[in-house]
């Protein structure tokens, strides 16, 4: 796994937390894939939240683009911060 920041690890977390953010969308932004952010999330929280977490997205259709029954309508959280020429751009 590659060298994260506290900021990039926190945003990870945030990101894997919200219903509608694929993990796509990670990889895309931080270049983790879906094990990889599980292993980040198991390593970063407490045991008890990460079991709730993983009992929440596991077979969730939201967290893969692929899975998805919508194409339109995406929410975007006040703190997702925009992609400009793939690096995480200053509010």
């Amino acid at each position: 796994m590659k060298e994260l920041s506290v900021e990039e690890i926190d945003r990870i977390i945030e990101m894997a937390w919200e219903d509608r953010t694929t993990f796509d969308a990670i990889e895309f932004q931080f270049g983790l894939k879906e094990q990889e952010v599980i292993e980040l999330m198991r390593k970063e929280m407490k045991p008890s939240s990460f079991r709730m977490w993983r009992k929440r997205v596991q077979g969730r259709s939201t967290k893969h683009a692929k899975l998805r029954n919508f194409n339109e309508g995406r929410h975007k959280s006040s703190r997702q911060k925009q992609i400009t020429h793939n690096k995480i751009s200053k509010r």
